[in-house]
């Protein structure tokens, strides 16, 4: 069949290189023109390109099953393999150390020039539709590319397709947003504390920091704060950033000049969204020959950075549907219901989160009339060892939100005995902003 795509980021391109590969002809259409002749390469548009991301196991196997060469490319260019070693001393895969951009780099090098795809640089006007409100293909730059199927990879924003569906069933703000920085050790330099094999983290209240490892000695400085904290948005400003930096424990250890050096600017973030959204049309039913993928169908809050894995694993099934002999045209409805059950969970596990942690900046007390949102509930294993034995598959991702059910009643057990989380040593809130304010002056 003839596939059209709209967009050429990590889930048009997988997609796109795995249809070619079952002898479908696909083309992609994206307004990127790709990594410049000096290797540089913007992404216009894509905040979260230069932002740290989190790449659990589901993405290392979807492309060695599916594009080996991107996988066998990706570890060439530095990528690093993550296991976590379980309470009984077993060990699991946790995924891959790696910036997005490398990612990116290797899977578009090894799906570029694939037999049956064609990467196309243009705007996509609009999906064409027949006369009962199918999709037929693409308008790009005025000229029609017929398709028997129409993906929507184009993100959350995408506009071309935004009147095909229905409004989000699921969506808000988070009232987070952040900043970061890329670093890389020093030559010979070890790297800094660790609080799990991902990341370090610190909460210490009225804002959180996050450290997150790439590969080849790069890491990212992450610092979360609430939107409506107008002090702690100085943060994007670099001597302020650096300021912070200097000012927290553990942090301070891995950004200290003879440990690393920072390699790019600060990245403010822009407003953060949970958001779910269905196949649903605006009308009812699912629009024949037409799928929304990815970031179009959900998106979280890029903390725990799940956002291409999501995308992948929605990926994948539309790829086993299709595998499995069912219609391409009416591929959208038993994938809908797919993402209900699978995608749905995760959106509402970090709106879940975010409210709560907001709370708890504001000052509130953990409520125990609810159920615990997950990030306490793992917290509580400090005090429960048993809560510990259900991490591990929630942190990869190997299994969905509700594996943390049976032990969420024990971490309620340990708030009800009195006891919080601790609040990480380092400078409360006003205590940051005091240290911004006088790097700025200073500067």
């Amino acid at each position: 069949m003839h596939v059209a795509i709209v967009g050429a980021g990590p889930t048009g391109l997988f997609l796109g290189a795995a249809l070619a590969h079952r002898g479908h002809r696909v083309a992609a259409v994206d307004r990127d023109a790709g990594p410049g002749p000096d290797g540089g390469w913007e992404r216009r548009g894509v905040m979260q390109f230069h932002h740290a991301h989190g790449f659990r196991p589901q993405i290392g196997e979807a492309l060695q099953a599916e594009i080996p060469e991107a996988y066998d490319g990706w570890l060439a260019a530095g990528a690093e393999p993550i296991t976590f070693t379980l309470p009984d001393g077993g060990r699991m895969p946790g995924g891959m150390r790696s910036r997005r951009e490398t990612f990116e780099r290797a899977l578009r090098a090894a799906v570029v020039g694939t037999p049956g795809f064609t990467l196309r640089r243009g705007h996509v006007d609009a999906v064409t539709l027949d006369e009962t409100g199918a999709a037929t293909g693409l308008r790009v730059d005025g000229d029609d590319l017929p398709a028997d199927l129409v993906i929507d990879a184009s993100g959350r924003a995408g506009r071309a397709t935004r009147a095909l569906r229905a409004a989000p069933t699921l969506t808000g703000r988070t009232g987070i947003a952040y900043v970061d920085r890329q670093y890389r050790l020093r030559p010979g330099a070890d790297p800094g504390p660790m609080t799990n094999p991902l990341a370090w983290q610190a909460d210490l209240g009225g804002y959180q920091v996050i450290v997150f490892r790439h590969e080849r000695g790069v890491f990212s400085v992450l610092v979360v704060r609430p939107t409506a904290d107008p002090d702690l948005a100085l943060l994007r400003h670099e001597a302020a950033f650096e300021a912070a930096c200097r000012a927290v424990p553990g942090l301070d250890a891995w950004t200290d000049p003879d440990r690393s050096e920072p390699i790019t600017p600060v990245f403010a973030g822009g407003a953060l969204l949970n958001h779910y959204r269905g196949q649903a049309a605006p009308d009812g039913g699912v629009r024949r020959g037409f799928v929304a993928v990815g970031d179009a169908v959900a998106t979280t809050t890029p903390m725990f950075g799940r956002g291409i894995t999501t995308s992948l694993l929605q990926a994948r099934e539309v790829l086993r549907l299709l595998d499995d002999g069912v219609d391409p045209s009416s591929v959208g409805e038993p994938f809908d219901a797919w993402c209900e059950a699978q995608m749905r969970p995760w959106v509402t596990d970090h709106v879940r989160m975010d409210a709560a942690m907001l709370d708890r900046w504001d000052g509130l007390d953990v409520d125990l009339t609810r159920r615990l949102p997950s990030d306490l509930v793992m917290a509580a294993a400090q005090v429960d060892p048993t809560i510990g034995r259900a991490l591990p598959p929630y942190l990869a991702m190997l299994a969905g939100p509700e594996c943390l059910d049976d032990v969420e009643p024990l971490a309620a057990a340990v708030y009800r005995s009195g006891w919080r989380p601790p609040r990480a040593e380092g400078p409360d809130r006003d205590e940051l902003a005091a240290t911004l304010r006088g790097a700025l002056v200073a500067a």
